[in-house]
């Protein structure tokens, strides 16, 4: 969206983040591998993101809406990811044309044109964080105000409202269901912080209570993680907060709870299978609704391979708690399922052998070097990724 030297902090070590940054330098950004991390993207020229580099990661859809505002065009390829069900991407190319772009769909990319972008009210019919994101960058370099209407109020989005914010954007709204955006002519590069991950602080958390441990986490945001933290409550776990961030305690004795995943500030579909795992060896019966990815209960049969006692029901997962998981070896279908089977495997009798594993490196930073200081035994055998 500017041209200059952007400067991050607080950049994990991730197989996504190494997509993004092939990303764009593709685009034509150049890249310097410091702590922090920094993206000159004075010389972005290229308005095509390929196949090759977008099948692996959804969002990096991401780039639709700023090359078209910058560069007054796009050719992005429909993006991937895991493997979790449909994901289409017709909110983000209903809210360019509302823009004023005209966009089509074309060999399996989305093509998309504008002169400038015309700033107008925007009402998504779900709840989309990928879809608020892309719109409320593009609006940024848009003639007049844009309004998303029902846009997703999570912490990231934020997060690039502040830093868009200051880059020299003006939004206003943003944790809210409206957020409003006056359009400017330019925008500065931006020197910015991210926010740590919640997702990855959750999975840490279900890693203490599956296990029956105590886990202090730094640098946590408890404010942006409530309804993961009063479900580890009713469920017995101890969750203590201190001044930068928070005390995990597991318990002999789980009980059984209800969940459904939600938009935020629901439960995250993110931990939805890190949870069942836990679920699993609650003392009763639980029952889990997937409301935002309905397809997402992949991980089901591999626990199930473990002595998990599950039953999908549609969108929804009968879980009866069992005294004991089982080692066995299992597959990870996607990134989440991944976190689920070595948090299953660390609380199951024997050795758990996890294939497909790498899927875990997209949204985790080394989880066996974090772990294994703490008790955990993982070992990580090299196998290539496909």
């Amino acid at each position: 969206l500017a041209e200059g030297r952007n400067v991050y902090h607080n950049i994990p070590d991730l197989m996504d983040i190494k997509t993004v940054k092939k990303l764009l330098k593709s685009l034509g950004a150049e890249i310097e591998e410091t702590v922090p991390l920094t993206i000159d993207t004075t010389r972005i020229s290229n308005c095509e993101a390929s196949y090759d580099l977008v099948k692996t990661m959804r969002a990096s859809i991401l780039v639709l809406g700023p090359l078209v505002a910058r560069l007054g065009e796009a050719r992005v390829s429909l993006p991937g990811g895991c493997a979790i069900g449909a994901r289409p991407v017709n909110l983000h190319i209903k809210a360019l044309q509302d823009l004023g772009a005209e966009v089509d769909l074309k060999d399996g990319y989305v093509e998309a044109k504008a002169r400038r972008l015309k700033g107008t009210t925007i009402y998504f019919d779900i709840s989309t964080v990928t879809g608020t994101e892309n719109i409320m960058m593009a609006a940024c370099l848009a003639e007049g105000t844009t309004v998303l209407k029902n846009a997703a109020r999570e912490p990231e989005v934020v997060n690039l409202a502040d830093v868009l914010n200051g880059m020299g954007a003006r939004i206003t709204g943003a944790g809210g269901d409206e957020i409003r955006i006056e359009g400017v002519s330019r925008l500065e590069p931006a020197e910015a912080t991210v926010i740590p991950d919640r997702i990855e602080a959750g999975t840490f958390m279900v890693a203490a209570a599956i296990t029956r441990g105590e886990l202090k986490l730094v640098n946590c945001q408890l404010d942006d993680m409530m309804a993961v933290v009063d479900k580890l409550r009713n469920v017995g776990v101890t969750v203590e907060p201190t001044a930068d961030g928070c005390v995990v305690a597991g318990t002999d004795h789980l009980h059984p709870t209800d969940v459904t995943t939600q938009p935020y500030p629901g439960f995250p579909t993110d931990l939805q299978a890190q949870l069942m795992a836990l679920l699993a060896l609650a003392e009763g019966n639980s029952v889990v609704i997937e409301k935002i990815f309905p397809d997402r209960f992949m991980h089901v049969a591999e626990l199930n391979r473990m002595a998990a006692d599950l039953r999908k029901e549609g969108p929804a997962v009968i879980v009866a708690g069992v005294k004991n998981l089982v080692a066995a070896p299992v597959m990870a279908s996607d990134l989440r399922a991944s976190a689920a089977l070595v948090l299953a495997g660390l609380a199951a009798e024997g050795t758990t052998i996890i294939n497909r594993v790498y899927h875990i490196d997209r949204g985790y930073e080394r989880i066996e070097e974090r772990l294994n200081p703490l008790g955990a035994q993982i070992f990580r055998e090299d196998a290539p990724a496909p």
